[in-house]
């Protein structure tokens, strides 16, 4: 029997018939980032279709202002095009705001594929695939996009994802 748990008490959730609840979203997971960038049209074609395609993610929706990119999982990234007073401007990554944005790997041979696939699409590194320190067995590739927003593609083993949440 699947049972999900409430936020607030960690008890089963038996919704209104007295029956456990059909799991839904995982608590905390991502659902969708907004990510506003200069020049949408350029950045789209030479950053965010590559990669979010290579990551497995679709567009479902585009305009000259917004796009939407839908995942099997049912995770999104909403891309929005800057207002003009604000297209010049870069992003500060130790002021408030966006650091970076971590994408899920299932494998380190998923994240070396994505740093050939990045590297041949000419896409900024950052820093290549490595095993860091963070938690055992992290391994990961970093790279930005054309407005200098860092991104990151991370592979953990199942043994190292279970220590973060446990």
């Amino acid at each position: 029997m699947t049972e999900t748990l409430t936020a607030q008490t960690g008890e089963p959730d038996t919704g209104a018939s007295g029956q456990n609840a059909a799991p839904g979203p995982l608590l905390g997971t991502m659902n969708h980032i907004g990510i506003t960038v200069s020049d949408l049209a350029d950045s789209t074609e030479r950053f965010y279709a590559p990669l979010l395609r290579f990551l497995g993610y679709e567009v479902i929706h585009q305009t000259a202002e917004m796009s939407v990119w839908l995942a099997a999982s049912g995770c999104a990234v909403n891309l929005w095009q800057a207002w003009p007073e604000h297209a010049g401007r870069k992003p500060e990554r130790y002021a408030p705001g966006f650091h970076h944005f971590a994408f899920n790997a299932d494998s380190r041979e998923t994240v070396d594929r994505c740093h050939d696939f990045l590297r041949g699409q000419g896409i900024e590194i950052l820093d290549p695939p490595a095993e860091y320190d963070y938690e055992p067995g992290y391994y990961a590739l970093f790279f930005a996009d054309p407005d200098g927003m860092k991104f990151e593609l991370v592979h953990l083993p199942p043994p190292a994802s279970a220590s973060i949440v446990a």
